[in-house]
């Protein structure tokens, strides 16, 4: 939390959702216009929100920042894990990466910021840092928790396994859009390679 948060805070002026949604949606706006990200500034961002730079700056404390929240609040949600079985949590990530390709292939917003964001190194790794490895983390647990269950062998390398689980829908996803992202795929993937996993 910054300063000019912790002033806002002590003061008794909560953070408002609605002036939240409303940068994220001048971002949004923006890109939907055809704005290159390269060219989505602050500055530009506040004057199609209607908010001071100050605003945004209390919220996030820059672009990259910013852009990895619009993304997450267009993408699907992180599903809720139950942790009643190693499988069901497997089935339930790969689902959420199942419905992002979906959304990405349907989604011109999606596919126009991933595929910019990749040219754009500081937006790239802030979103790789704060998206993409806590997903990885996230799944290096539930594999984890499946060894200490005895749902997998202990002497497998996790990282690998990981690997093996989320690989054939990110190829899917990212490789092959020509491919089929059916209902079912992430059961299908699971169950073949816990089929070689198995104590």
């Amino acid at each position: 939390m910054d300063l000019a948060e912790q002033q806002e805070q002590r003061r008794g002026r909560p953070r408002s959702e609605a002036v939240e949604r409303a940068i994220i949606d001048g971002v949004v706006a923006l890109v939907e216009e055809g704005v290159p990200l390269a060219e989505v500034s602050i500055e530009r961002v506040a004057r199609t929100a209607g908010v001071g730079k100050a605003t945004i700056y209390r919220r996030w404390s820059g672009r990259e920042e910013l852009f990895c929240d619009v993304l997450r609040a267009v993408e699907p949600e992180d599903p809720q894990l139950t942790g009643a079985s190693m499988r069901e949590d497997l089935i339930a990530l790969l689902e959420s990466m199942r419905l992002r390709g979906l959304a990405n292939r349907s989604s011109a917003l999606l596919h126009n910021v991933y595929a910019q964001m990749k040219s754009q190194p500081k937006v790239w790794a802030v979103y790789h840092a704060t998206v993409i490895a806590p997903r990885r983390r996230l799944t290096l647990e539930v594999l984890r928790r499946g060894v200490e269950n005895g749902e997998i062998r202990g002497d497998v390398d996790l990282e690998l396994v990981n690997d093996l689980f989320t690989g054939p829908m990110l190829v899917r996803s990212v490789m092959r859009p020509d491919a089929e992202l059916e209902a079912g795929l992430p059961e299908q993937i699971v169950d073949s390679v816990l089929r070689g996993l198995r104590p």
